[in-house]
């Protein structure tokens, strides 16, 4: 295995081979910025399948305390004020045991907030770490795509806590009454960000409005001057 991989490579620069030969775990360890996104990307397909359980709830607020960890190592790679982080998710963490005990609604409005808070913090932070200096590193280009995610999950938890204080603030032509579930949620903030507007799911009310407002100029704002700047510096460095 070993004389094929090197009969492969033979003709490649070194550094080619290098990266070649990189595995995908080897990327996870080495760039925090590869694990975030990779456990966000991992939320994705994890959600459809445990948010209509019994213990959904629970299943998501463990998933979601796992991402908060993950988060919080990037943060302290950051240089935005570090202790904002550590207090946003001590908080977090009470208010998800006490939702998981109790469940009373202002304590999930609570919790969706802070939530939304402790993202966009996040993304903040992991924006001015991709910005401190002149030069596109690996991790870096990972940060991309963990920001662009960490804004998604942002606004779909400001979505949430809108949903909870203003009933009826999303409709969808299946069951156009209901709650959204936080898939749909999550859903609705990735195509607002990313400028598609595919959502069979709309706003109807004016706090929905206004937030869906929001996600859409931050998405635009966010490809146009953070990830241009990256691709712009990693050009010029090749």
């Amino acid at each position: 295995m070993a004389k094929r991989c090197a009969t492969r490579y033979a003709g490649r620069p070194l550094s080619f081979r290098r990266v070649a030969m990189k595995s995908p775990l080897h990327y996870l360890v080495r760039y925090p910025s590869a694990n975030l996104l990779f456990i966000q990307l991992l939320g994705l397909l994890l959600y459809p399948f445990v948010e209509q359980e019994e213990h959904g709830r629970a299943i998501i607020g463990a998933f979601g305390i796992i991402v908060l960890a993950t988060a919080l190592r990037m943060v302290r790679r950051s240089p935005t004020i570090q202790w904002l982080g550590f207090i946003l998710a001590g908080c977090i963490l009470v208010l998800t045991v006490l939702v998981e005990w109790h469940g009373d609604r202002h304590l999930v409005v609570s919790l969706a907030i802070l939530d939304a808070i402790f993202y966009f913090y996040a993304a903040g932070s992991l924006i001015a770490y991709m910005m401190e200096d002149q030069r596109a590193t690996t991790d870096e280009l990972f940060a991309v795509g963990a920001t662009f995610t960490l804004l998604a999950w942002a606004f779909a938890h400001a979505y949430s806590a809108c949903q909870i204080l203003q009933p009826n603030s999303f409709t969808a032509a299946n069951d156009p009454l209901a709650a959204r579930t936080w898939t749909e949620l999550l859903y609705v903030s990735f195509a607002i960000l990313s400028g598609v507007g595919l959502s069979d799911i709309y706003p109807i009310k004016p706090m929905a409005r206004s937030l869906v407002m929001l996600g859409q100029f931050s998405g635009v704002m966010y490809i146009a001057l953070v990830v241009t700047r990256l691709v712009t510096l990693t050009v010029r460095n090749r």
